[in-house]
């Protein structure tokens, strides 16, 4: 862990001019709490989600603190990689594009397969975002200055290894093993994007931030499919009791999609074991860096969700 000056929401500079597209955007959780101080602050935010009604809770809840807000919506599934495709060309409309945080993620739900063939926490969690990310990348580059933010966890750091494997062919599955390798996945990607971009001369960093153990609504949706009802809610509130706060979830991303940092920057909380607390900037676990295993990871990549780029 690199230590670095304490951080917090008074410095997040003006964002007036600035348009940011921020996915996984549900009342309540992370995506939500970064899109709302962005806005807050005069930038032009594009929330992104799976359901239409969800992104105009959201909506309705931003503009209830901050009347003033410039929104967009756009629906996208990115668990379906036709959604993802029909999301992007939408999103052509929307003009440069100054960062992208790739927010939106699912957690240990049971085994299920995409209409694509992939696992449904790889799909969403990184081959989705990897898609995206590449087809929205003539946007950010317009820009002039532009910054792809990846949210990964401290769960990075319990795969057992890289997911390296044809993501399609069928292997014992362990919801948590694979939510770890999806995290460890979100890194391999955010490093591997940085350099090549700098190898490319576009104009564009990659850096990635984890929320520490903050009061979601990831947990129980990932277990029984909702955050309310029965055990669900159960789950829900003892999170929430033992945890920090979603907003403060969201500082490390906000952090890493404003602040003057260089590309391959990771951020988490300063607290005890990266569990809560300011933004910092923090060191990931020594296989997120093995330079083969991110440029492997590309590969597999690009050929799973047929983009080549950048």
């Amino acid at each position: 862990m690199t230590s670095s000056p304490a951080w917090t929401l008074a410095e997040i500079p003006d964002q007036t001019g600035r348009t940011i597209l921020v996915t996984g955007t549900t009342q309540g959780g992370l995506g939500h709490f970064t899109a709302l101080e962005l806005a807050r602050r005069g930038g032009r935010v594009v929330l992104a989600g799976r359901s239409a009604d969800k992104l105009d809770d959201t909506e309705s809840a931003i503009l209830g603190e901050v009347p003033a807000a410039v929104l967009e919506k756009l629906v996208v599934d990115l668990a379906d990689l036709a959604s993802v495709r029909a999301a992007a060309r939408e999103a052509g409309e929307l003009g440069p594009l100054d960062a992208l945080v790739n927010n939106a993620g699912i957690m240990a739900p049971p085994l299920r397969r995409t209409a694509d063939g992939l696992e449904s926490q790889m799909a969403t969690n990184h081959f989705g975002p990897f898609l995206f990310t590449g087809l929205l990348v003539p946007q950010l580059v317009a820009s002039g200055e532009a910054r792809v933010v990846t949210v990964s966890s401290q769960m990075h750091r319990s795969a057992r290894r890289a997911p390296l494997d044809d993501p399609t062919a069928e292997r014992r599955y362990h919801r948590w093993s694979v939510y770890s390798e999806t995290k460890l996945a979100n890194l391999l990607f955010t490093f591997e994007l940085d350099r090549r971009a700098r190898d490319s001369g576009l104009p564009l960093r990659a850096l990635a931030a984890h929320p520490g153990f903050s009061g979601t609504h990831l947990a129980a949706n990932g277990q029984f499919g909702r955050a309310r009802g029965g055990v669900a809610s159960i789950l829900d509130a003892a999170i929430k009791a033992v945890s920090q706060p979603a907003h403060a979830g969201a500082w490390p991303s906000l952090m890493a999609a404003t602040a003057d940092l260089p590309g391959s920057t990771y951020l988490g909380p300063s607290g005890p074991g990266q569990m809560s607390g300011t933004p910092q900037i923090v060191t990931p676990r020594s296989l997120a860096l093995d330079v083969d295993v991110q440029r492997q990871l590309w590969e597999l990549s690009e050929t799973a969700v047929g983009l080549t780029w950048p």
